[in-house]
């Protein structure tokens, strides 16, 4: 670069460079033309403002692509593995956060079974209405799918039927966005019919704004008429468009699964009336996905639940019993994992799975201590517990994985958030901590009552194991003598057998 030539003849004469270059190095001179720019402006730019050329490029981000080297292994998942190719617009924040959202995004296209090729960013000051990443860096979108042989584009968030439509004109080659990619995680994992149900509705949800018609199917829509009206022979049809038909069958769908739901709601809510009314005391485990939630219950209780190392893993809650180190049972149940921007159809449909979280009495917000940025996964799980209106509910957060975790990181998350623990669900460290603190957190019996039980009331006895809180027990001739904490039904009962005051 010599000193007389300005920064936007630079950048011009970069830009003409890389039209000649091969494919594979395009993305490459585009950076490097960044870099001149930014190099000639060192002295010219004003705090974290962005130079033109750095808002407009498109930069391909490194250690995203999940292409196997064993060849028995590329031959086999090459039959049933799309070849996608990851774009985010980046609108705000560092570059390390914009390159953590695609990397997030990856893995959820690889649990989605994808094969990740390539991905490439743009900052921008806001998506573009039409292509989301802009007409110019469509195309040079297009060239990177020709060159790495992709037949998926997934874009890093949800894309209107507008922008779907007309970026898929450029790159000619299906185009994804974050919210159908993760419909598609929940479709493969859902398993109860609820499930199924919800998720189905989510995808209903999706799919209505973005049917699409093609040529004849849009052209018999007179309807029937008399002799005076419609337009004559064969335009009489019934009445509806391909696409409007498509619209009804898809809504009346919708209102079946509504009431499929409902249904299925109301039996669990029997089952949480029944919890509610023997006083056990209910405990939700929520937090980010693949944070380790099946994996701490199956290390608090023994339950047995699917574990993997996969997004999405759970979806049908798990209510298991479990027991404090002082003999207080309450529930445990394992939540669907939330993720950031979960899109909006999917928490409408899962409402009612949710309200787990909603209704119980504590909440351990599991969080993965060894993911490079654990506060953003504090304040999505938080943002969809407001949704849901949980806010009320205690909380203790449990950050997991601690044997993998940075020491710093453990050390500021602890700082950070007051009622936390460290904990690993794999190797139990920190599990005896966490259980005492459960039992601390729990809502105790606000009744303490000396009653003097019969033996033939064994089954009171046990009632106030169960449900309360047994301070002492002493075994005498004419019965048990208890102090217990209680709650007030069987408080009640046990006024009863109080001895007289001597």
């Amino acid at each position: 670069m010599t000193s007389s030539s300005s920064p936007s003849q630079d950048a011009q004469d970069a830009q003409n460079a890389a039209q000649n270059l091969p494919e594979g190095l395009r993305a490459d001179a585009l950076m490097e033309e960044d870099v001149a720019w930014s190099h000639e402006n060192d002295g010219a730019r004003d705090g974290d403002q962005l130079d033109r050329s750095e808002r407009a490029a498109l930069r391909r981000v490194a250690g995203l692509s999940t292409e196997l080297e064993d060849v028995t292994e590329v031959e086999y998942r090459q039959l049933r593995l799309e070849r996608v190719v990851l774009v985010g617009v980046w609108t705000s924040g560092t570059v390390y956060d914009a390159e953590n959202s695609l990397a997030e995004l990856s893995a959820l296209a690889e649990t989605a079974g994808a094969l990740v090729l390539d991905g490439v960013i743009q900052r921008r000051d806001k998506p573009d209405p039409a292509t989301y990443i802009g007409s110019g860096k469509a195309q040079e979108l297009r060239d990177i799918v020709l060159e790495t042989g992709a037949d998926t584009v997934v874009c890093d968030g949800e894309l209107s039927p507008g922008q779907l439509i007309h970026l898929e004109d450029v790159v000619k080659v299906k185009v994804v966005d974050r919210t159908a990619l993760i419909l598609d995680i929940f479709a493969q994992h859902a398993k109860s019919r609820e499930g199924k149900a919800q998720v189905a509705l989510a995808q209903m949800q999706y799919m209505l704004p973005r049917l699409r018609g093609w040529g004849q199917s849009l052209s018999r829509q007179m309807g029937g008429g008399g002799s005076s009206g419609g337009g004559g022979m064969a335009t009489r049809g019934p009445g509806e468009t391909k696409i409007e038909t498509d619209r009804r069958r898809i809504r009346e769908k919708m209102a079946k699964m509504r009431r499929e739901i409902a249904e299925l709601k109301t039996g669990r809510e029997i089952k949480r009336q029944e919890r509610k009314r023997n006083k056990v005391p209910s405990v939700a485990i929520a937090g980010y996905t693949n944070a380790g939630k099946s994996s701490l219950l199956n290390r608090l209780t023994g339950a047995g639940v699917l574990v993997e190392n996969a997004l999405f893993a759970t979806l049908d809650p798990t209510v298991r019993r479990a027991e404090t180190p002082s003999g207080r049972l309450y529930t445990l149940a394992d939540t669907v994992g939330f993720v950031r921007h979960l899109p909006h159809h999917l928490v409408e449909a899962f409402r009612s799975t949710m309200e787990e979280v909603g209704e119980s009495d504590l909440i351990l917000h599991v969080v993965d201590g060894a993911h490079p940025t654990p506060e953003e996964q504090l304040a999505a799980v938080r943002e969809v517990i407001r949704d849901v209106g949980a806010t009320n509910v205690p909380e203790i957060v449990v950050i997991n994985k601690a044997d993998a975790a940075d020491p710093l990181v453990l050390q500021r998350l602890l700082r950070i958030e007051k009622h936390a623990i460290a904990v690993s669900a794999r190797t139990g460290q920190g599990i005896g901590e966490l259980l005492a603190l459960i039992d601390v957190e729990l809502p105790r019996p606000q009744i303490e009552i000396e009653a003097l039980v019969p033996y033939t009331q064994g089954a009171l006895v046990s009632r106030a194991h169960a449900e309360g809180e047994v301070i002492s027990e002493e075994h005498l001739a004419e019965g048990t003598l208890l102090k217990a904490r209680v709650h007030e039904e069987l408080a009640a009962e046990l006024m009863t057998f109080v001895p007289a005051k001597r």
